[in-house]
């Protein structure tokens, strides 16, 4: 039986992956009016009276909704909401296994981003913080962006950010391996969706000197884009002033992060790079380059998305203790801080890096905690927390 079948078979015979269950037991008539009415309506009351007394009162302050409108989903591209469920419903799993973070999947038919936006604003009272997931480019930017304007809560694009976390982790420890510095360092990301602007944006902010992006015409320079995230993105990158395609992007390059599409970049790409290059090739299931290939073309340490190589870069390393921090803290958003935070926090946990071990497993039970520590803690300090 192939891993697909497995999969398929698994789903069927479960009907999917949660459940709702109840915290308490309802044995007697006493234990119903307890969580029903007539008792529940005291709380209701109380909380009527102190709104803030939701998150002590009821499941708000551990409740996540898990949002995505289908449009592009893993890497399947716009498949509508029905098709997204599953994996809407395996991100819920990871956030209770890894953080014990509840969290409930809301599948939008939405047919343009202002209607993502009403939705979650409606039923924002209910959830603690908002997961943004598998929203196409660049309706994701502007979701995220108004409703982190509109929100008191946590708002979190994790293919943008959590991604980031994890590259830019990742990325400082292969650093150490290969003996180089973020701020000498000349960097190529390719890829300049989602996750390409938002992890040359962390980059930028852990210091990064030198960064190129690359899109499907070629290197990102100011004014000759029509994207205005692109255009902010070029006018912080490329100081030179650098044209050209890919492979001119890469001639010299220490570093390549791949956030793009399989196969796209060949071992010469890699063999003009700098001297015990560094490759992140995390395009799924297909990366970029083959490991083997990119080895062979003088790559020192290499990176996936895919589980069967070393150094999986995967968003499981961060998003579930990055809302567990946010959520211990009650912190109405997700600052800059809290992600840099998070970064060294998961870097950390690798005191001695090595080119096979660059950044924890995905499933290593000290990273969620240790993300959520230091995440509360950069919400507290940057005057975020609410507690």
């Amino acid at each position: 039986m192939t891993l697909e079948e497995e999969a398929l078979a698994l789903h069927l015979k479960h009907r999917g992956k949660i459940s709702v269950e109840s915290k308490l037991p309802v044995r007697d008539r006493h234990d119903l009016s307890l969580i029903y009415t007539p008792g529940v309506g005291a709380v209701s009351a109380l909380v009527a009276e102190q709104k803030n007394l939701v998150y002590d009162y009821t499941a708000k302050g551990n409740l996540v909704a898990v949002v995505t409108d289908g449009t592009a989903v893993l890497g399947l591209g716009h498949i509508g909401p029905e098709a997204a469920l599953p994996v809407m419903e395996g991100k819920a799993v990871l956030f209770k296994l890894l953080a014990g973070v509840d969290a409930f999947p809301l599948c939008l038919r939405a047919s343009d981003p202002e209607a993502v936006v009403t939705a979650v604003r409606l039923i924002s009272p209910t959830f603690g913080g908002i997961n943004l997931e598998d929203i196409a480019a660049p309706a994701c930017f502007y979701i995220e962006e108004r409703l982190r304007q509109e929100l008191d809560i946590p708002v979190f694009h994790d293919d943008q950010h959590g991604t980031a976390v994890v590259v830019a982790a990742a990325l400082l420890n292969a650093l150490r391996c290969a003996g180089k510095s973020l701020e000498a360092v000349r960097v190529v990301v390719i890829g300049a969706g989602a996750a390409g602007l938002a992890v040359t944006r962390l980059l930028l902010d852990l210091g990064a000197g030198h960064l190129l992006v690359c899109d499907r015409e070629g290197i990102l320079v100011p004014g000759k884009t029509n994207n205005p995230y692109k255009e902010a993105v070029a006018r912080l990158t490329n100081p030179a002033g650098r044209t050209g395609d890919m492979a001119e992007a890469l001639r010299g390059a220490d570093v390549l992060i791949g956030v793009s599409s399989g196969g796209i970049v060949t071992p010469e790409m890699v063999a003009s790079m700098a001297s015990d290059p560094i490759v992140f090739a995390l395009a799924n299931p297909e990366p970029e380059i083959r490991p083997e290939l990119a080895r062979q073309a003088g790559a020192a340490v290499i990176a996936t998305g895919r589980s069967d190589y070393p150094n999986q870069v995967n968003n499981a390393l961060a998003f579930p203790g990055i809302f567990r921090g946010a959520l211990d803290a009650r912190a109405r958003e997700i600052n800059e801080a809290m992600k840099l935070a998070a970064v060294r926090a998961i870097a950390g946990l690798v005191p001695e890096p090595h080119p096979e071990c660059i950044i924890p497993d995905p499933l290593d039970p000290r990273v969620a905690p240790a993300v959520a520590r230091a995440v509360a803690e950069a919400a507290r300090l940057s005057g975020v927390a609410r507690v």
